[in-house]
């Protein structure tokens, strides 16, 4: 069949870790986490990043390898995925990639357009900028610098918004323009799952993880991590909630309660995202993992 990348992919807590152990066990391979917050060293609780267990069974790359406070975008990891994967290729014909980051998997297998890597100086310009002024001015900007993107952006995602401007400026054009549709070819296979499971069940794990979670230390991370709250890699779920339980905005019950609801909204945005995708096969969680490694395996691949 010739060189193969495996993405397994699906929501939050559907049970992609323990998964891609066992297959990559089965094909000798290694993994790649596909994760925009595992990749961070120091939260490791709040990302439920593989466990020195796990880590033990199979090797995994792009796991707690940089800073908080270091820029990381679907366009770094695009690079350093592949770069590993050519590596890894030098001895093996497999390599799965694993996690719930949706754009990091779209960039990977060539479905986002080449996008020119924000400077620092861009980057932190534009985001005094919103600091200073706020999302309308933002768009504004954006209005005036792609008028067809921001027709296209949800005007209340502070987070696209910015980037956008950001691109708009480091490239010295429209974000629009930049932006083909096109698929980029790649030098190998890809074999693209989606594991999922019937939505309440989904929502119980959700649940059980966050409890889980605080028992196992999240509020001692998180409190570690305060004098950091202000970077982008901990404007995320579990995060930002405990942050607000330590201003005393939230009662820590109410805190949990949060995280749960938050991190269900961002399960349901990414199931609707891979749902767009016609590329993918969908695969049932609740199928024994020896049946689930079969039809990953007899899953027909995209050249």
């Amino acid at each position: 069949m010739g060189k193969t990348v495996t993405i397994l992919t699906g929501p939050t807590a559907v049970g992609k870790t323990e998964l891609s152990i066992r297959l990559a066990e089965r094909l000798g391979c290694e993994i790649i986490s596909a994760d925009s917050r595992q990749i961070y060293r120091r939260m490791t609780i709040g990302t439920a990043a593989p466990t020195p267990q796990d880590l033990g069974r199979v090797h995994h790359h792009l796991v707690a390898c940089r800073e908080p406070q270091e820029y990381y975008s679907a366009y770094e990891f695009e690079r350093d995925a592949l770069n590993i994967i050519n590596s890894l290729f030098q001895s093996a014909d497999n390599v799965i990639v694993t996690g719930g980051s949706m754009m990091y998997i779209d960039a990977l297998c060539g479905l986002i357009d080449d996008i020119p890597t924000i400077s620092e100086e861009v980057r932190q310009a534009t985001w005094e900028e919103y600091e200073k002024c706020g999302l309308d001015h933002m768009m504004a900007v954006l209005e005036t610098l792609d008028p067809v993107y921001a027709k296209q952006v949800d005007p209340q995602n502070a987070k696209r918004v910015i980037h956008a401007v950001e691109i708009c400026r480091q490239a010295g054009k429209p974000y629009s323009s930049l932006r083909t549709g096109s698929r980029k070819t790649r030098p190998f296979n890809i074999r693209m799952i989606v594991l999922d499971r019937p939505r309440e069940e989904l929502f119980e794990r959700i649940s059980l993880r966050v409890e889980s979670m605080l028992n196992s230390g999240l509020l001692d991370e998180a409190k570690a991590l305060l004098p950091f709250r202000e970077l982008n890699s901990l404007n995320t779920v579990g995060y930002k909630e405990m942050f607000a339980f330590f201003d005393g905005t939230f009662s820590l019950e109410e805190a949990k309660e949060k995280i749960k609801r938050n991190t269900r909204v961002y399960a349901k945005k990414q199931l609707t995202w891979f749902r767009k995708n016609q590329l993918y096969t969908w695969l049932n969680a609740n199928e024994p993992i020896d049946i689930l490694i079969e039809k990953i395996l007899n899953t027909p691949v995209i050249q």
